[in-house]
C-alpha cells in the first residue's frame, strides 16, 4: 500500500517513518486547517494588491503618457518599475510556501487537496494575476475553507477580487438597473450590459457543470443575479479596490435560474449559490473531479457514490468529502494508477529525494524590493514554467488537465528527464550514497528490488543517471 502515500500527498520523506495505517494517516490530516509551515517572510492578499495597483497604475496613467513617443524608454522604465512592484518575485515566493506544505509539513494530504481545489477555481493567465494575485487568492481564499462547506467556498472564491477580476464581472451592469439610466452612458455610447463569463463558469465549472441541462437563459439570468458585485474604482486605484455590492448596477426585478426565482438584492448571490451547491449534478461533479485527480481518467459511479453520499449527509462539509474522496482511493489504490501531472511529480521528487527544495526561507527573506530577484529566487517559478505546469498560469479558466493523456507527450516527459538529471545539484551531500537511495524505494514502493536493480544495471557513468533512472521510472511516473 505504499503507493497510497504517493497517491493522496507526495511519499514519504528520507527521515520519516512509513506509517503503519496508511488510511489513518491520511485521514488524520483533514479536520484542521493549520497554520503554514513556512517560517518566512509571508504576505497578504492587500499586501501584494497594493504592488499589482502601483503597477498598472504606474504603467497605464505614468509611463505610458510620458514616454508615449519613445519606446526605448518606455521599455526601460516599465522594468524599473516591474521591480519596484516586485512583479519578478511574488510568485515564486507564493510557489516556495506552497512546496513547503507538501514537502515540510505535517499535512501533505491537505496540502495535496489544497491544489486541487486551487486548480478546479482557478484563476487563468491573465492580467499579471500570476505575478501578484493568484498564490495569495489560493492561499487566503482556498486553504482556510479547507474545514468549511462547500458552498462557502464557492461563495468566497465568486466574490474574491480575484475572481471578480479574472472574470471581468466588475464590467456588468443591468439593462434595467439604475446606472442605466445615467446620462453619461448616452453621451459616452455606453450602454448597461452584462458581461456573462463569471455567471457562465460559476455554473459550468464551480457547481453544477453541463450535466445540468442549463441554458442559455439561465446563464443570462445567473448573470443579472450577480451583476453590483464588484471591484470598487476610484481614479488613483483603479480597479485595485476590494469588493462590494453595487446596488447601482444590479438588474432589477426577480430572476430565474433552473427553474427558481429568485428577487433582486445582495441576498441573491448567496441564495442561488446555496441551491447550485446542492443540486445533484454539483455533487456528482465534484465527486467525478476528485476521483480523477486521486485514482483514474475515467471514475466510475462506483468510485463516485460514497463521495455524493458524505456530500450529501454532510451538507457540502469538505473534510467529509474529502475523507470520503481517500476511502474510495484507499479502496482502488491496487487496482488503478493514475499518471501524475508535472508539478505533483515534481513535489514528490523533492520530498522523497530529500532535495534542497525549495528555496530556504533566508534565501526569499533577502529580496528587497525595488532590485531584480536572484536566479535562486526566481528558480521556482522558472521550473515550473519550464515543465509546462506552472499552477498559477493556467492556460483557460477551467485550469489545468487531470487527465494523464495531456501529459504524455514526448515534449513533456523529456522536461521531466532533464529535470531529473539536475536535481543531482539539489540533492544534500549526506544524501550522496546508495545506502540513501535504497531506503528512500523501500519507503515508497512495495517492489523495491525491481526498481533497484532496474537503477544499479543501468547506471552507467555519472552518479546524476540514478535520478534520471529512479525519477523517471515507471512507478514513480505514476501513483
Amino acid at each position: 500500500m505504499k503507493n497510497f502515500f504517493r497517491k493522496v500527498a507526495f511519499g514519504i520523506g528520507p527521515n520519516e517513518d512509513v506509517p503503519s495505517d496508511p488510511l489513518k494517516w491520511a485521514l488524520d490530516q483533514l479536520d484542521e486547517v493549520p497554520n503554514l509551515s513556512w517560517k518566512g517572510k509571508i504576505y497578504s492578499e492587500k499586501e501584494l494588491r497594493k504592488h499589482y495597483r502601483d503597477y498598472v497604475y504606474g504603467d497605464r496613467k505614468v509611463l505610458r503618457k510620458k514616454y508615449k513617443d519613445n519606446k526605448t524608454l518606455y521599455k526601460t522604465h516599465k522594468n524599473i518599475l516591474r521591480h519596484k512592484t516586485g512583479q519578478k518575485f511574488w510568485e515564486s515566493l507564493e510557489i516556495s510556501i506552497r512546496h513547503n506544505e507538501g514537502i515540510n509539513s505535517k499535512n501533505p494530504v491537505l496540502a495535496k487537496l489544497w491544489m486541487f481545489w486551487g486548480n478546479f477555481f482557478a484563476i487563468s493567465h491573465k492580467d499579471y494575476l500570476a505575478n501578484y494575485s493568484t498564490g495569495p487568492y489560493q492561499r487566503e481564499i482556498i486553504r482556510p475553507n479547507l474545514n468549511q462547506s462547500f458552498e462557502k467556498m464557492v461563495y468566497d472564491v465568486t466574490t474574491s477580487w480575484a475572481m471578480i477580476h479574472h472574470l471581468d464581472n466588475s464590467e456588468s451592469a443591468g439593462p434595467k438597473s439604475v446606472t442605466a439610466s445615467e446620462e453619461w452612458r448616452r453621451r459616452k455610447k455606453e450602454p448597461a450590459t452584462i458581461n456573462e463569463n463569471h455567471a457562465r463558469e460559476l455554473l459550468e465549472l464551480h457547481t453544477v457543470s453541463p450535466k445540468a441541462g442549463y441554458t442559455q437563459e439561465d446563464v443570462i439570468q445567473l448573470a443579472y443575479i450577480m451583476t453590483g458585485w464588484q471591484q470598487r474604482w476610484s481614479k488613483k486605484h483603479l480597479e485595485t479596490g476590494n469588493v462590494w455590492f453595487n446596488s447601482e448596477y444590479h438588474q432589477l426585478g426577480k430572476k430565474n435560474v433552473l427553474g427558481k426565482e429568485y428577487k433582486k438584492g445582495k441576498k441573491g448571490l448567496a441564495n442561488v449559490i446555496r441551491d447550485l451547491v446542492n443540486h445533484p449534478n454539483c455533487r456528482d461533479f465534484v465527486a467525478e473531479r476528485l476521483c480523477r485527480y486521486l485514482i483514474t481518467d475515467e471514475p466510475t459511479k462506483e468510485m463516485k457514490q460514497p463521495i455524493i453520499d458524505a456530500f450529501k449527509k454532510s451538507d457540502g462539509y469538505l473534510p467529509e468529502i474529502h475523507k470520503a474522496a481517500l476511502k474510495v482511493t484507499f479502496e482502488f489504490n491496487k487496482k488503478y494508477k493514475k499518471f501524475q501531472t508535472p508539478e505533483n511529480w515534481f513535489i514528490q521528487v523533492a520530498k522523497i529525494g530529500d532535495l534542497q527544495w525549495p528555496p530556504s526561507k533566508e534565501i526569499m527573506n533577502a529580496y528587497e524590493l525595488g532590485f531584480k530577484p536572484t536566479r535562486k529566487q526566481r528558480f521556482p517559478e522558472k521550473i515550473l514554467r519550464r515543465l509546462g505546469h506552472h499552477p498559477y498560469r493556467a492556460k483557460q479558466p477551467n485550469g489545468w488537465s487531470d487527465h494523464s493523456e495531456d501529459w504524455i507527450s514526448p515534449e513533456l516527459l523529456i522536461r521531466r528527464l532533464f529535470f531529473a538529471d539536475r536535481s543531482y545539484s539539489f540533492i544534500k551531500p549526506e544524501n550522496d550514497n546508495k545506502e540513501f537511495i535504497e531506503k528512500i524505494v523501500n519507503n515508497n514502493f512495495d517492489k523495491p528490488d525491481l526498481i533497484l536493480d532496474y537503477m544499479f544495471k543501468n547506471m552507467v557513468h555519472r552518479k546524476s543517471e540514478r535520478n534520471v533512472l529512479l525519477f523517471n521510472h515507471p512507478e514513480f511516473l505514476k501513483a
